[in-house]
């Protein structure tokens, strides 16, 4: 693995050297790395970041429903919870937490799609797990404090790097080269006992050298019972550049410590007001067992080149590798020796079949690649020719470190390795094709091959699959006068994650396949803007939860022939006085599956019993989500905004009973933030937010499961309640 990691580093040094003695010299003068401003083909918020991000990104011009946010709206949100509470005004949009609060493990769905099924790229890398696909923030804690600027695109997008998009895409760009040194210190403190505290410095540019670091810290106790977090990190980028070249290395690292909060409550202690209660650690005796925790380190590594050869051609290359290790660890009572394949000790001349045990689970993987984009821009045309190449090595296995009546042997009771080959090639082209008109293609082209040598629970099933995508895009849009309106087509191909493979050798699943038909209109003028997006999104063989059992018994997910998700998007936002603004958005959709399957276990026979229905509501799928704020400025510097968020109806599965739901909810944040400058770019700022201001008691998520027993139905539904009303205050300082 060493030796083509460093292959592919000597490639990205000499790639501009190489492609510049290829291609034919253009007459034009050569331009600087950042290409002048053409309202024609460009905005600012697509041309002035690094090549590696415009390459995932959406442009003004481009066919597809975005939002951007930039760095003075990220930092005036980032009082220290994770990535998706900072998303959660945008549209369509829904958030969770397994602490409560926004700190620790957070969830995200994005117009009823969970995480797994969003892309998400940093600076242009993947950052969804290779073999599960999920998206775990909480091994980039306070990456928010480095980034600075993020853009969502709802539905498939453009192409980008890494798993399919099947709800949206969503990449963060850290590149922000800051012209001055500077010295930054930021730190928050809340209810829960939690707090951020963040040192960064820069040395500005000197003689063309930049560097930028940060180191950051943020602990909370959680709204649940022991869902404490501990979390570390830190961020390092330096580079160079010229003219026409630019060299940057970027390294951030994270380690998080937290309690286990995966299980929900339950529906009984949800009703009897018990929000907080905490099932991880019981099965210990007396008290919970404290170190019930899940433990993990990620350190991203990433190499970027980019060299302007003239004012039409620009090639980048990336180089880099994710290194991630870590396991959760549980204590499990009366459990048998057999289960870990230890033979039983004899204590006292009595054979012990089982006893105690502490275990942990291991995850310890490498992700490494390349990407090169070569661009050509010409008048009005702009070609875009990239490429990912990525491999992902992960070894899965298991520690016992203790048993009550002690370990016959130390040796992994399971091990087991995934390896995943990813081979992307893409091309995309952009070009004026009328005044005012626009023209978009994108055509992508990928490769998976996924092997697994065995898996915890089910030893002997090897996977071996190929996949083979061919996903095109098309487009155009209509600019003018401050209108913009657009439509698009989108195909995505998406291979199955690691549990689906589970399923056994007779219930292989298939890959999952989404066309998407997108079109908008927007207006933006001085002081106002408004903008309306209608969605089409048709799923074929989606992989839903129906309750059914592999080999093994866990429960699996089962390809769909049909499913869909339509929908309205509105966005307005106002500003009719210089200290008076309001915004908001609203989506309304339907989001239906098609002959569905339940299966429920029936403990009195052994078996599952099967029902089929015709058509009903896809889990996690509200038919309404609605964000509004108003902002007011009441005195120079200070801003205070009030903003709402209405979730409508869930379903905790695919049969639409509303048993098995979560209940609407409507809450309201307060958020101030007051703004002092100085001399010489030095500033301090106080930002506050009290959260759930009307103290709700609402859930966002849960889980639900139903069995037959001495000829009952039973349905057992467990939540993720978040805080009541809880604050955070922070002081930033910049000298």
């Amino acid at each position: 693995m060493k030796r083509i990691f460093f292959t592919l580093y000597f490639f990205s040094l000499v790639a501009p050297s190489f492609a510049q003695a290829i291609l034919k010299k253009d007459s034009t003068r050569p331009g600087s790395l950042v290409p002048r401003q053409d309202s024609t083909v460009r905005d600012s918020f697509y041309w002035l970041t690094p090549a590696d991000v415009r390459a995932v990104r959406a442009g003004e011009n481009s066919p597809f429903t975005r939002t951007n946010l930039n760095k003075k709206e990220i930092s005036a949100l980032n009082l220290g919870t994770d990535i998706p509470f900072l998303l959660q005004s945008t549209p369509s949009v829904v958030v969770h937490s397994d602490a409560g609060n926004g700190i620790g493990y957070t969830g995200i769905r994005i117009r009823g799609t969970d995480a797994s099924r969003i892309n998400i790229t940093f600076n242009g890398v993947p950052f969804n797990d290779a073999e599960s696909q999920g998206t775990f923030f909480v091994n980039v804690p306070d990456i928010l404090s480095s980034t600075n600027s993020i853009q969502i695109q709802r539905g498939v997008g453009t192409s980008t790097n890494g798993a399919g998009a099947f709800g949206a895409s969503v990449n963060f760009s850290t590149h922000d080269q800051q012209p001055e040194k500077y010295l930054e210190f930021n730190n928050s403190y809340g209810s829960f006992r939690s707090r951020k505290h963040t040192l960064k410095a820069g040395t500005g540019t000197i003689k063309g050298f930049y560097t930028d670091i940060r180191l950051s810290s943020i602990q909370s106790d959680g709204f649940i019972d022991r869902a404490f977090s501990d979390m570390r990190s830190f961020y390092l980028s330096s580079g160079y550049q010229q003219k026409n070249t630019q060299l940057r290395l970027t390294i951030f690292s994270g380690h998080e410590k937290t309690y286990q909060a995966w299980y929900g409550i339950s529906e009984a202690d949800l009703r009897s007001g018990n929000r907080t209660v905490n099932y991880a650690g019981t099965s210990h005796p007396d008290s919970p067992y404290e170190n019930e925790t899940d433990n993990y380190t990620q350190t991203n590594y990433q190499l970027f080149a980019e060299h302007r050869f003239s004012a039409k051609w620009q090639l980048s290359s990336t180089l880099f590798l994710t290194r991630g290790k870590g396991y959760y660890e549980q204590y499990r009572a009366n459990e048998k020796y057999e289960r870990y394949q230890l033979i039983a000790p004899t204590v006292n001349g009595i054979v012990q079949t089982r006893a105690d045990f502490i275990r942990q689970l291991w995850l310890d993987n490498y992700f490494y690649g390349q990407q090169l984009n070569l661009r050509y821009q010409h008048h009005k045309t702009e070609w875009l020719l990239g490429t990912h190449l990525s491999n992902y090595d992960g070894d899965h296995y298991g520690k016992l470190t203790w048993a009550s009546y002690g370990l016959p042997s130390d040796r992994p009771w399971y091990q087991h390795n995934g390896f995943k080959k990813d081979r992307t090639l893409y091309i995309k082209q952009q070009t004026e094709i009328a005044k005012n008109w626009y023209g978009f293609f994108d055509v992508q082209f990928r490769q998976v091959h996924y092997t697994v040598d065995g898996f915890r629970d089910n030893p002997s099933l090897a996977v071996d699959s190929r996949f083979t995508f061919l996903n095109p895009k098309l487009g155009i849009t209509y600019r003018k006068n401050g209108w913009r309106s657009y439509f698009s087509y989108s195909k995505a191909s998406k291979e199955p994650n690691r549990d689906d493979f589970e399923a056994g050798a007779s219930q292989r699943p298939v890959a999952e396949k989404l066309h998407d038909l997108e079109a908008g209109i927007e207006k933006q003028e001085r002081s106002y803007q408004w903008g309306i997006t209608a969605y089409y999104m048709y799923y074929k063989d989606q992989l839903v939860l129906t309750g059914k059992i592999n080999d093994v018994g866990a429960y699996t997910r089962t390809n769909v022939p049909i499913s869909f998700r339509t929908g309205i998007e509105l966005q307005g936002q106002w500003k009719p006085l210089s200290w008076l603004q309001a915004a908001a958005n609203l989506t309304i959709s339907s989001n239906q599956v098609h002959q569905v399957e339940e299966y429920i276990d029936n403990y009195d026979q052994g078996t599952q019993v099967r029902s089929i229905y015709p058509r009903s509501t896809l889990a996690f799928s509200p038919a309404c989500i609605s964000n509004g704020s108003v902002t007011i400025l009441p005195i120079k510097n200070l801003q205070l905004s009030l903003s709402s968020r209405y979730v409508s109806r869930q379903y905790l599965d695919n049969t639409e009973q509303l048993n098995r739901s979560l209940d609407p909810f409507f809450v309201q944040d307060l958020r101030m933030v007051y703004t002092k400058k100085g001399k010489n770019r030095k500033e301090w700022s106080l930002n506050g937010s009290i959260n759930n201001l009307f103290n709700s008691a609402y859930e966002p998520n849960g889980y639900t499961f139903s069995y037959i027993s001495s000829g009952q139905l039973t349905t057992e539904n467990f939540y993720f309640p978040m805080a009541g009303i809880n604050f955070m205050l922070g002081v930033n300082i910049r000298l």
